[in-house]
Order: C-alpha cells, then sequence, then structure tokens
C-alpha cells in the first residue's frame, strides 16, 4: 500500500514514455526502469500484489524521480546510462569488459597478427571472441607457421630468426610489397571463417613431400600441425549452413527468475556459450531488453553481423540502437537455434529452483530473520566492527561488510588509529573508526550501510550512535554482538535502552550473527598481529645505539626479520652502507638479545 505522499505523486505522473527511479528511504536510488507509459507503468507497482525480488523492491520504496523523453528509443538508451551511473541494487548490472581474447591483424604498413584484449577502432582486423586465451594463442602460433606476416620489430638490416624459421616476410632487412600481405592476410581471414580444407590440403602435400625425402622430423611437425586443426580448428561441430557471424539469444522465466542463453556463433560454429540467472523486477521482455543493450554497449565487444531473439521483444528499437540485424525466424535452422539456446535457458532455471529455498534460508532468509528480531525493515548491507590491542599497544580497528548475508571482502576496511590518547579507550576507539568511516562515505557520496554492528557492548554501541545522531546527523540503525562467558556469540542489544534481544541459537539468523561477528574478530586480530609484529621488530633496533630510521629501513628490506639480522655476517650489514663499529654493534646486540630469548624459553 502506497503512503500518502506516494499517492499523491502517483496522481501527477505523465501518460508519456520515460525512465522512473525508485528510491529508498535515505534517497539512494535503488532501481532504475523505462516505460512506454510512465504513469501506468509506475502505478502497477503500488495497485497491484506482488512476490520475489519485486515485493521486496517495492516495500522499500519511500520515493520516485521520473525523467520523461521524447520517445521509446531514448527511455532505452536514457535507462542503460542511469543504470550504469547508479548501479541500483535491483537492477540486473554487467561488467563492463567481455573478458574474451580477440585475434587482431594490425592495420599499418607492414602488419603483424598478435592477440587483444581491447578492441579499438583502428582499422585493423579482429576476430573472436576466443573462448579461452590457451585456444586464441595456439590459433596465432599456427598461424604464424602457415601464413607469416611481420613476426620481428621491423627494419634492422639483417634478417630476424623469425624469417630463417620461415615465420616472418622479411621487414627486418627488405620492403615487403604490400600485395604479398594482402594475399596473406585474405587466406588468414579465410581461414579464421572456418575455411580449413585448401590449408590442410596444402600441408598434407608438404608432409607427404617431406617423407619422401625423408626429413620425419619436418614430415612430424607439419604431421602436429594438421593434428591442431582437427582438435582446436575444426573440433566444434558444424551447425549452421552459413558462416555469417551472429548470436543467439533465448531465456526462460518464471517466478521472478530470469534464466539467459547467449549463443556465439561463428565459422559456422558454436563458439561460445554464455549463460546468466538474475532475480528480477521489471517483466521479462523489458530486463531481457536491458540486458541486450548492456551487453552491446560494454567496451571490448564486437558487434555480430546478425541477432537471433525470440518474439516478444522490441527488435525494431534493438536494431536501431546496435545497428545491427535484428530477426526472430520462425522455421529452418536459425528458429532451431533460438528453440535450442531456450531449452538450455529452462535447464538452468530448474537447477536454481531447487537450489534456491536451500541458500534462501542461509543469506537472505537469515537476513530477514535478523531485522524481524529488532523490528526494523529490511536490509541488505551490515557493517561490522571491531577494535584490537595488546595492553594499550597499537590499536586497530577492522570492518567487515555483509550483503544478503554473504561477506563481500572487496569492501573489507583496516583502520590504524590516530587521534586515541588513551589506547585502551573503547569509547574514543570507536569514535574515531565511526568518524572516519561515514563522513568518508558522506564526502564521496557513496552508499551507506542498511546496520552496523559492533562486536561489543553498551559502550561502544552508545559511542556509535553519538557521532551518527550528534556529528554526521545519520540515523543508521546500530546493534552490538554480545558474548557470553566462553567468548561465544550469545545475543544482541538494540534500541534506546540497549535492551537484549534474544536470537534462536539454532536459527538461520543467530548462524549469521555468529558468522559475521568471528569474521570481524578475525579480521582484526590478523591485521593488529601485522601491525605489532612490524612495531615489535623496529623498536628492538631502534634500541641499538646508532641505528635510526634510515638505517632500521636499510635493515629490514634488506634481511626481512630480527632472525636474519642476527644470522648475517658483519661485512654484510656493513655493505648497506652502515659503518663498521655500528655493523658490529648490531650483530653483537641482536646475539645477545637471541640467547637471552632462547635461555628464557628453556626455563
Amino acid at each position: 500500500m502506497a503512503s500518502e505522499y506516494l499517492e499523491h505523486k502517483l496522481a501527477l505522473l505523465p501518460d508519456s514514455p520515460g525512465c522512473y527511479l525508485m528510491k529508498n528511504a535515505a534517497g539512494q536510488i535503488i532501481y532504475v526502469g523505462k516505460a512506454k507509459n510512465l504513469k501506468n507503468r509506475v502505478r502497477s507497482y503500488f495497485k497491484s500484489s506482488h512476490t520475489g525480488k519485486v515485493a521486496r523492491m517495492v516495500e522499500e520504496v519511500a520515493d520516485f524521480e521520473t525523467i520523461i523523453t521524447a520517445t521509446n528509443k531514448e527511455s532505452f538508451l536514457l535507462e542503460i546510462t542511469l543504470i550504469q551511473k547508479h548501479q541500483p541494487y535491483f537492477n540486473i548490472k554487467l561488467k563492463r569488459g567481455t573478458g574474451y581474447p580477440y585475434i587482431k591483424i594490425t592495420n599499418e604498413r607492414d602488419p603483424q597478427i598478435m592477440i587483444t584484449g581491447q578492441i579499438k577502432r583502428d582499422g585493423a582486423y579482429y576476430f573472436g571472441p576466443y573462448p579461452n586465451v590457451f585456444a586464441a594463442e595456439e590459433t596465432v602460433h599456427f598461424i604464424q607457421k602457415v601464413y607469416p606476416l611481420r613476426r620481428c620489430t621491423g627494419y634492422q638490416g639483417r634478417p630476424c630468426l623469425y624469417y630463417h624459421l620461415g615465420q616472418c616476410l622479411g621487414a627486418c632487412f627488405k620492403e615487403v610489397p604490400e600485395e604479398e600481405y594482402a594475399a596473406q592476410i585474405k587466406k588468414i581471414k579465410s581461414f579464421l571463417n572456418g575455411n580449413t580444407a585448401a590449408v590442410k590440403r596444402q600441408l598434407t602435400q608438404r608432409m607427404e613431400a617431406a617423407a619422401a625425402k625423408l626429413e620425419f622430423e619436418r614430415a612430424a611437425e607439419l604431421r602436429d600441425q594438421l593434428h591442431y586443426i582437427e582438435v582446436t580448428v575444426e573440433k566444434q561441430k558444424i551447425i549452421s549452413n552459413d558462416k555469417t557471424p551472429r548470436d543467439v539469444i533465448n531465456f526462460a522465466f518464471d517466478k521472478g527468475w530470469l534464466s539467459l542463453q547467449i549463443f556465439f556463433i561463428r565459422q559456422a560454429r558454436l563458439m561460445k556459450r554464455e549463460k546468466r540467472l538474475f532475480p528480477v523486477v521489471d517483466s521479462a521482455a523489458e530486463e531481457v531488453t536491458s540486458f541486450i543493450l548492456q551487453f552491446y554497449q560494454r567496451k571490448n565487444n564486437i558487434l555480430p553481423k546478425e541477432l537471433l531473439l525470440p518474439a516478444g521483444l522490441p527488435n525494431a528499437e534493438i536494431e536501431a540502437i546496435l545497428k545491427v540485424p535484428v530477426r526472430t525466424p520462425q522455421r529452418g535452422e536459425k528458429a532451431s537455434l533460438l528453440e535450442m539456446a531456450a531449452e538450455n535457458a529452462k535447464l538452468v532455471l530448474n537447477e536454481k529452483f531447487r537450489l534456491l529455498e536451500m541458500d534462501r534460508q542461509k543469506t537472505t532468509g537469515a537476513m530477514k530473520e535478523i531485522t524481524d528480531a529488532l523490528g526494523l525493515p529490511a536490509a541488505h548491507k551490515i557493517e561490522a566492527f571491531d577494535h584490537s590491542h595488546i595492553q594499550g599497544a597499537d590499536p586497530v580497528s577492522a570492518m567487515v561488510v555483509f550483503i544478503d548475508g554473504e561477506p563481500v571482502k572487496k569492501l573489507y576496511r583496516k583502520y590504524k588509529l590516530t587521534t586515541v590518547i588513551n589506547h585502551a579507550d573503547e569509547t574514543a576507539s570507536t569514535k574515531e573508526v565511526i568518524r572516519r568511516r561515514y563522513s568518508r562515505l558522506l564526502k564521496e557520496g557513496k552508499p551507506l550501510p542498511d546496520l552496523i554492528m559492533m562486536d561489543g557492548g553498551a559502550i561502544q554501541m552508545e559511542a556509535v550512535k553519538d557521532v551518527l545522531e550528534n556529528e554526521l546527523d545519520l540515523a543508521i540503525p546500530v546493534v552490538g554482538m554480545v558474548k557470553n562467558e566462553k567468548h561465544k556469540t550469545a545475543d544482541l542489544l538494540f534500541g534506546d535502552d540497549d535492551a537484549h534481544v534474544d536470537l534462536n541459537p539454532r536459527s538461520q539468523g543467530f548462524y549469521l550473527v555468529q558468522r559475521i561477528q568471528d569474521e570481524v574478530h578475525r579480521f582484526a586480530i590478523t591485521f593488529h598481529r601485522r601491525v605489532h609484529t612490524k612495531h615489535s621488530l623496529s623498536s628492538r633496533l631502534d634500541e641499538i645505539k646508532g641505528v635510526g630510521p634510515r638505517t632500521r629501513t636499510k635493515l629490514m628490506k634488506e634481511f626481512g626479520s630480527l632472525d636474519k639480522i642476527a644470522a648475517a655476517s658483519v661485512e654484510e650489514i656493513h655493505a648497506l652502507g652502515i659503518n663498521q663499529p655500528t655493523a658490529q654493534l648490531i650483530k653483537v646486540s641482536l646475539q645477545k638479545k637471541a640467547a637471552v630469548n632462547k635461555g628464557s624459553s628453556h626455563d
């Protein structure tokens, strides 16, 4: 049910094409969509019942914006721009690049063939993408032997090694006619387009001739090249009667999940397949269209000569934006390819449903158990903090991030505390790390968490709330994770009076709290040990007369540990630019300390 504020905005929606941006209570954009009729589309979210990801998204919507466009095509383009800019939580998001290698014939006077991961508008010929780097490299090595271009760096006044091996046309010492390069490039293009019969015939003749001359090593090499064509270039079964480079995309949709299959047909063969699976908010047709436009507008992606799509998609708009023929075949070979892609998509979707219920309780279900117990709305992102020190020495803090119940390690952060006077002061330590973390997020305009968890009790919680409310004007819920006398997760603290919130110790929510608490403690302890060890080594060197920061740095950089410095000779220490008396003093001092430590360890 929409709030009074949303009802008022819904009444003002226009009957125009455009994009809409859904926002949560914190003002963050959580979903971007497009519509031919903004009034009908946006109202449908609040006037109909929903399940799955749609229901979760609508629950979080506190506001929305609309942007009107002149045409439906413009709304497609604007939607993709907004998704890439804001990366909304509920939208399908794609990585920028394809990650697949291409074979490139350069556009220059003396062209060469190479592997590349970047597509540029430089007039070069590009072939691919190839399923893996090894396949592309082996293909290039084969071409360099059979259809050589330039292999060396260019003119150097004498033939290069590759010329003697028959893998370079000789740009290293002569001017190679452009016609000769053109003839080779024509053969390479034909070969990469799947026409291997001619080269196989040629290799067979050369192999037989070498064998007749008793040149068995050369014959074996040619035999291996023939074998390579059969197992690598021709290993894919021919599935088409023509060699038009085309992509085939089809999907299966059920229970709010979209399964996509992309077949890359090159050289009349299925060269590569990609499968994608997403929980989606919009209709299947809208989500598939959004995926296609994002997919082909990524960096390093060569468009096919033809795109085969199922019925029900806006083919005309997709074709106008991508500038590639888009077709929906009704019968024949191409229709069979579409059906094959659909069947594969269904298989992936059915497998997902079998696993989905098992995973749900462990991730998003566990998150919901926690927020329900706390009386909070749905949450996705938790940031948890812990401190570590030894009797106040080398204080550090660490933060871990869990999204929908799963740790996201690339978002973890470590903090060396710098403003705390009494290093055992939990309040001061907590205030410093919270102030640094969230003032930076506000400054950079980055998303805030839905929930903050502290490994500790009321002292840490009050410190967090003081900084958030009184310094940063933020209203992020703060929860304390309490441990029992056995140092195991017991329950939570929450609310104005820091009341205990009991969780069922056998529930997935309790297990998630336990994982979060153990992970942030592990991360903090690991970081602290590294910092403390480094400082301990430095302080022991600083006690030696004549050893300052520069000398200490030289020693640690060269030897890495006190044991290795102690084991080094005076000459090795002196060779670092340290004078002889100081080098001898370092050696004697560290040996004495090592002897004392060894003796005490036997007591």
